[in-house]
């Protein structure tokens, strides 16, 4: 017979589904650069504090270092939608706190390639048609004169307007 493992602290502490990994995963996927602070061009980090209920849900966040610029209601916004896996803690109803460290980095501008110059590309084709020789039959009969050859040209421009 096997024994249950009794488990390792006293009082279980919250994790979030996936672990660590996605928690940040969690927090930077639904992070919106506040556009107040993207005007401003504001980069920093945010430290707060929040406190976990014993159902897993974020009941209240406290901010510790200011950034400022709509940074640190987007971060309490964020940090408010997390929802932590709560083990069973003896009946008891504990509050848990931790704290998080939430960096707003400028989004890189996305440099659209440089379009080559505009140039208009012209293709021109040269037709010739020269009428066949007629055959003689003999050496006395002249040849007749034949008619010049007919010469054709085209020319085509294309517009590259990407």
């Amino acid at each position: 017979m096997e024994r249950e493992k009794k488990p390792k602290h006293f009082i279980q502490q919250p994790e979030y589904p996936g672990g660590p990994k996605e928690l940040t995963k969690f927090i930077y996927e639904n992070l919106r650069y506040p556009a107040e602070a993207v005007k401003a061009k504001i980069e920093g980090s945010v430290y707060m504090e929040y406190d976990i209920d014993y159902r897993g849900n974020v009941v209240e966040t406290r901010i510790i270092q200011s950034l400022g610029y709509g940074c640190d209601e987007e971060a309490a916004r964020v940090v408010k939608m997390l929802k932590f896996m709560v083990g069973r803690n003896r009946g008891m109803r504990v509050l848990f706190h931790q704290k998080a460290h939430i960096r707003f980095k400028l989004p890189k501008p996305v440099k659209q390639p440089a379009q080559p110059l505009q140039q208009p590309v012209q293709v021109q084709y040269n037709y010739v048609t020269t009428p066949s020789a007629p055959a003689t039959t003999s050496l006395t009969d002249q040849p007749k004169q034949q008619p010049a050859a007919t010469t054709y040209s085209y020319s085509i421009s294309f517009n590259n307007k990407g």
